[in-house]
């Protein structure tokens, strides 16, 4: 089955890492990177630019609009995923556990159907 890692924290925190904290903090990504593709459970990963950078779409009874700014007003904000090729959730919550931002953010595990199956449904 495979889980999504939605990584959140407050930016503002993750602006004020000192240079070590930041090497710290990008080592325990390597780490875990590098665990789970020798397991290979490892499906993909990436980091979110900051929310002054997003642009909000919606579309409402057939209208878009296009707004500069995340979809909401928050204190911690969606900064990047992970996605895991797990055998259960357990295992899903253990490497979640080994995320970095896990200690000033949070971690929100999600399973997620193999695109394959959604797209054969």
């Amino acid at each position: 089955m495979l889980y999504t890692m939605l990584i959140y924290a407050a930016e503002e925190t993750i602006e004020s890492y000192t240079p070590e904290q930041r090497e710290q903090c990008l080592m325990g990504h390597r780490h875990l990177q590098q665990k789970t593709k020798d397991k290979k459970t490892f499906v993909a990963a990436g980091e979110l630019m900051s929310t002054t950078s997003a642009t909000t779409v919606r579309v409402r009874e057939g209208k878009p609009s296009v707004v500069d700014g995340p979809f909401a007003e928050t204190k911690e904000h969606l900064v990047g995923f992970y996605i895991f090729d797990c055998e259960d959730l357990d295992q899903a919550l253990e490497y979640a556990k080994e995320i970095p931002h896990a200690d000033a953010g949070s971690v929100e595990v999600r399973p997620m159907p193999h695109l394959e199956a959604v797209a054969t449904a």
